[in-house]
């Protein structure tokens, strides 16, 4: 029997096992087994395993495969019948599916079930959820990642072409005689800019507020340099420190301490003003992406709320306002806070799903 061939065939065989053999990894074994001494079984044992096993997951199938492929009595290539290897745990069915569960089910089946539980989910309000679907939201939310928006940087740096850099083509001259043989550009770089996430804890919005401060942990470990978090409430509460932990479970346990008005009233415009006076004139909103999440509600004077909201509007870059009731069919803003600053606002979005969550990366990632 030809080598190769058998080689090749053993490669055939831990496909048909499920072992994820592409073209890539059968010619980097068979250029393995070109450096090693045939006669040595181990040897061939451990070329192809550093080749074809892609986790170890693999490695049970790939032993039995070896060893009922090469130890055989009979010559030729022959199927060899290896048992599936286990598919990977998928997640438990958050709503059981009519017929679902039977032991008769095939794989296909099974995964289609959670995919279309995960997409369900996705799209579910998150203020209906069970606690079990809670907890995979949570799994879900801390996958999410911001691609921060850019904006020009104030420092020039080389480039291949713009505006040419005179200093740099005199210095060059120094060594050439006076020529200008070779020319220097340079251009304004890009740099990351800054988000500003207010998330409003008040009582009406208790049912969201878990899902949208994980929401805000997930961007500000994404880009801890360039984002801020604050609550607002009956009063603001700076929580940019408590969510640059690394552990979600670490820094939500930080913000619920640091936050004192959770589930409370509303005093949007008071808080607002409060954010603009310490913080957003002062450097924090100027240029940003500014993200309101709030249902509106304002048992302050609204017309302060739209005089603030204006304010930040023309510090900001953008102004976002996240409403998680936006997303329901009828909705018309006509809460008195959000009524008051729709005017002033870049973009009114929903925020009720994962699915509206992470459209809204996509537009601060736009902005």
């Amino acid at each position: 029997m030809d080598p190769l061939a058998g080689l090749v065939g053993f490669a055939g065989a831990l496909r048909a096992a499920g072992l994820p053999c592409d073209g890539q990894r059968v010619r980097t074994y068979l250029g393995a087994v070109r450096e090693i001494d045939l006669a040595e079984p181990s040897q061939l044992y451990w070329a192809g395993r550093l080749t074809l096993c892609a986790e170890p997951d693999d490695l049970p199938c790939y032993d039995q495969a070896f060893e009922a492929w090469f130890t055989a009595k009979q010559p030729g290539p022959r199927r060899v019948e290896v048992p599936a290897r286990p598919r990977p745990a998928t997640m438990a069915a958050l709503t059981e599916a009519p017929g679902a569960g039977g032991a008769d089910d095939t794989d296909r089946d099974e995964l289609a079930v959670a995919a279309s539980d995960e997409e369900l989910l996705r799209r579910k309000d998150i203020a209906t959820l069970g606690a079990a679907e809670r907890e995979h939201l949570r799994e879900l939310i801390a996958t999410l990642r911001l691609d921060p928006p850019l904006r020009s940087a104030m420092r020039f740096r080389r480039a291949h072409r713009g505006r040419l850099n005179v200093a740099q083509v005199l210095r060059t001259m120094r060594s050439t005689g006076g020529e200008p043989i070779r020319l220097a550009y340079q251009g304004k770089g890009r740099r990351p800019r800054r988000v500003v996430l207010l998330v409003d804890v008040s009582g009406s919005m208790a049912p969201y507020a878990d899902a949208l401060l994980r929401f805000a942990h997930a961007v500000a470990r994404a880009a801890p340099a360039s984002t801020e978090v604050f609550t607002v409430g009956t009063r603001l509460t700076r929580l940019t420190r408590q969510l640059r932990a690394r552990d979600p479970s670490e820094a939500l346990g930080g913000a619920s301490r640091a936050v004192p008005d959770f589930a409370g009233g509303t005093r949007l415009g008071e808080t607002m003003r409060a954010f603009l006076d310490r913080w957003g004139q002062r450097g924090v909103a100027r240029r940003a992406v500014v993200v309101v999440f709030s249902d509106g509600w304002e048992r302050g004077d609204a017309s302060l709320l739209g005089e603030q909201t204006l304010r930040l509007s023309r510090l900001a870059h953008a102004v976002f306002w996240v409403n998680p009731h936006a997303g329901r069919d009828g909705y018309a803003p006509v809460q008195t806070g959000i009524a008051a600053a729709l005017p002033h606002l870049d973009r009114l979005l929903a925020g009720h799903s994962l699915a509206t969550l992470d459209q809204l990366l996509t537009e601060v990632r736009r902005a």
